[in-house]
């Protein structure tokens, strides 16, 4: 969905992304996914150039579910180290802590994507949120892209290929 990222949209977002994850009957997540989307939402509005508009994908494959904000500006975010009683500032930093990995990724002067990916039930998780930056050909992280700047998923849970399999799958390009 596009729309312009204003503090009375959030929360219509939130919704429209809670009642969706009931429909795909993936309740279990949608704090943590209406959670992320708020704080990517959160950071359009107060970060983005030259204008507020942008456009939320969410996207289940396989045992993955994918949220991902797209906005006009090309300026990469950055994870801070906040302050433990910090009141902002902390947005990246708690999308970290409760998903399995994210990212961002710039799309020339289009803007850039920034995305997180929760484990849908039933999925083994990884070992640890990742920051990743890289391309896939396919999805919402589609286009060209330096592929040694892409983190190295491969270190999943040991003796597993799941985080092989999950990096080639989605972020090849």
């Amino acid at each position: 969905m596009e729309l312009k990222a204003l503090p009375s949209r959030i929360g219509q977002v939130r919704r429209i992304v809670s009642a969706q994850l009931r429909y795909w009957r993936l309740d279990v997540l949608t704090d943590r996914a209406a959670l992320g989307v708020t704080e990517l939402l959160t950071n359009v509005h107060r970060h983005a150039r030259p204008d507020k508009i942008c456009t939320v994908d969410i996207e289940l494959l396989l045992d993955r579910l994918t949220v991902s904000v797209r906005d006009h500006d090309p300026r990469l975010p950055r994870l801070h180290e906040a302050e433990a009683f910090a009141t902002c500032g902390r947005g990246l930093a708690m999308i970290a802590a409760m998903c399995e990995s994210w990212g961002a990724r710039t799309q020339g002067d289009a803007g850039k994507v920034v995305w997180f990916t929760l484990p849908a039930p039933g999925s083994t998780p990884l070992t640890a949120a990742l920051p990743v930056y890289g391309a896939a050909t396919t999805g919402p992280f589609a286009g060209p892209s330096d592929l040694a700047a892409l983190v190295d998923l491969t270190q999943g849970p040991a003796g597993s290929l799941h985080g092989r399999v999950a990096a080639r799958s989605v972020f090849a390009g």
